[in-house]
């Protein structure tokens, strides 16, 4: 693999996988679980990957094939997870590594589709909702890109949270989208005025998180509708830029943001964490919002649509 177009940089090559160290959980992958990372990874603008070649794909569920002495996982388990792609190991192969603090048991009534689109869109979400901004029962949550990858996750969250979401996505299609998962209300940041919309539908009060995977001049505009003592939560940059935050008004409106970057924790406070997503999976509380599902040979491909992709989150399947 070399930095480029994904159709031109993206390689199928013959691996071999050792048995699985510390840490680390081998299993025969069925799906993967795709987004815009993918596209930054193939253009060499992922910021935490060096040079190529390396794995992509991010998260993927499969069977367990091996495991280190002392693992809680077994043989023949079937489990979603995290991969060690920062370290080479993606998920778009027969076969992938995943860090096993980052690796549960698929609840039973998932399907494949879903459990290989679980993990990293609601690990983010938690981090942004749960671990740095908490959004409390009540309140108002504004979810930016709300159909996409963690944004549909947010959405989910926040509404298992006790929150009221307002989702903003940016055609009729994901609009609706959003409305089947959970959204108590819908923009549309092309054609509505979004702050005074904000405005109209909170009393003018404002929202008191804005969950931003999208920055630009949609996250912009969103700033505008932040309540005092509100919440920015910064969480990527879909749009090819970050929001330009501006500290003088966040200071004279009394709002913060916060950074997040979901890496992992102690092995202790992971736990907590993809306990508590288990569970409120396994209660069919959240689900993965599926959208399109490529086939093995499509992958290149479907690196390319990532920038502008449709409702829902992409999945690759990798076996039947």
């Amino acid at each position: 693999m070399r930095f480029g177009s994904p159709q031109d940089s993206v390689e199928l090559q013959r691996m071999t996988w050792p048995e699985p160290g510390p840490g680390q959980v081998l299993v025969r992958v069925r799906t993967a679980g795709a987004g815009y990372p993918d596209a930054m990874m193939a253009a060499g603008q992922f910021p935490l990957l060096g040079d190529p070649p390396f794995g992509l794909g991010e998260e993927a569920a499969g069977e367990v094939v091996a495991v280190p002495a002392g693992s809680r996982f077994s043989v023949g388990d079937r489990v979603t997870g995290i991969t060690a792609f920062l370290d080479g190991w993606g998920g778009y192969a027969d076969y992938t590594y995943l860090r096993e603090e980052s690796t549960i048991r698929i609840p039973a009534r998932m399907t494949d589709e879903e459990a290989g689109g679980f993990p990293i869109g609601f690990r983010t979400a938690y981090a942004g909702l749960v671990d740095r901004a908490p959004v409390e029962a009540g309140q108002v949550l504004l979810v930016l890109g709300a159909a996409g990858s963690s944004g549909g996750a947010a959405l989910q969250l926040g509404k298992a949270r006790g929150a009221t979401v307002i989702a903003v996505a940016g055609s009729r299609e994901k609009l609706d989208f959003c409305r089947r998962h959970g959204a108590d209300h819908v923009v549309n940041h092309r054609t509505e005025d979004l702050p005074a919309r904000i405005a109209e539908l909170t009393g003018g009060r404002g929202a008191d998180v804005v969950f931003d995977p999208v920055g630009g001049d949609t996250a912009l505009a969103a700033l505008k509708a932040v309540a005092r003592n509100g919440r920015v939560v910064l969480i990527g940059l879909a749009s090819g830029k970050p929001v330009p935050l501006d500290s003088m008004d966040m200071l004279l409106r009394n709002y913060s943001a916060v950074g997040v970057l979901a890496t992992p924790g102690s092995p202790e406070a992971e736990a907590v964490v993809w306990d508590h997503l288990a569970d409120l999976a396994a209660h069919s509380t959240i689900s993965t919002p599926v959208g399109q599902v490529y086939d093995f040979q499509d992958v290149p491909e479907m690196i390319a649509r990532q920038a502008r992709p449709t409702a829902g989150k992409t999945v690759v399947r990798i076996a039947s």
